[in-house]
């Protein structure tokens, strides 16, 4: 194991047993919802997914204890976009806050704020599906079992509504804080290998009028966080 594969293991491990002592004193009815938001390529999936992976090592569950929401579901799909009164910049900033639907979002965190019963549901979250680059409504099934909901995105710290409504609901939000370098190598490669462009200039093009106006956006409008963690 490297030194930085170490320090990531070690951050991933205090923070399960951070939600985990949260969720000891939590009365039985309530879910522990946390939030993990960062720039574009700050590593928010591979955090949120490597937390709740630890939590259900710790509880000796089944992978149903903790569960790791991505935003990704929430992108509006290409035909709202070209609805909008300038589709084509709608569609080059995907992306964008304004792109996504955050009403849906939050009432997908007010109705896992609901009292934990007997005959509470399974709810639903959508999904993303990169291979017809549009979300999938009711695709990630949350149960009643699933005591603990991370969340992960863009925009979950973000201090304008409804963001702000649902991250008022958390019992603890997280940003990454990761170098703009760091992001930008990740992001050229996620966007070749994607196929979203054909190549590195391409890509960086898409970074500089995309992704790094959202990450201004994010940085600018950021509410307070419980956690501030150090991007890798």
């Amino acid at each position: 194991m490297t030194v930085s594969t170490a320090k990531i293991s070690d951050q991933v491990d205090r923070l399960a047993r951070k939600i985990q002592d949260l969720h000891k004193n939590k009365d039985s009815t309530s879910r522990i919802l946390i939030s993990v938001s960062g720039i574009p390529g700050c590593g928010k999936t591979t955090l949120g997914g490597a937390v709740a992976a630890r939590l259900n090592e710790l509880v000796n569950s089944d992978g149903e204890f903790a569960v790791c929401i991505p935003m990704d579901g929430y992108h509006l799909s290409r035909a709202q976009l070209a609805a909008m009164p300038d589709p084509e910049t709608a569609i080059h900033r995907r992306g964008a806050a304004f792109t996504f639907d955050g009403e849906g979002y939050y009432r997908l965190v007010q109705s896992l704020r609901e009292p934990l019963t007997p005959d509470s549901p399974t709810i639903y979250a959508p999904s993303f599906d990169h291979a017809i680059k549009d979300p999938v409504a009711d695709d990630i099934p949350i149960r009643p079992q699933s005591k603990v909901v991370i969340f992960e995105g863009l925009y979950l710290s973000l201090n304008r509504e409804p963001w702000s409504q649902a991250a008022a609901l958390m019992d603890e939000s997280w940003f990454i804080d990761v170098d703009r370098e760091v992001a930008r190598s990740r992001l050229v490669k996620r966007h070749v290998a994607s196929g979203i462009v054909p190549d590195t200039q391409a890509a960086e093009d898409r970074i500089r009028t995309t992704d790094f106006l959202n990450a201004d956006d994010i940085m600018d409008n950021r509410l307070p966080v419980q956690e501030v963690l150090p991007g890798n």
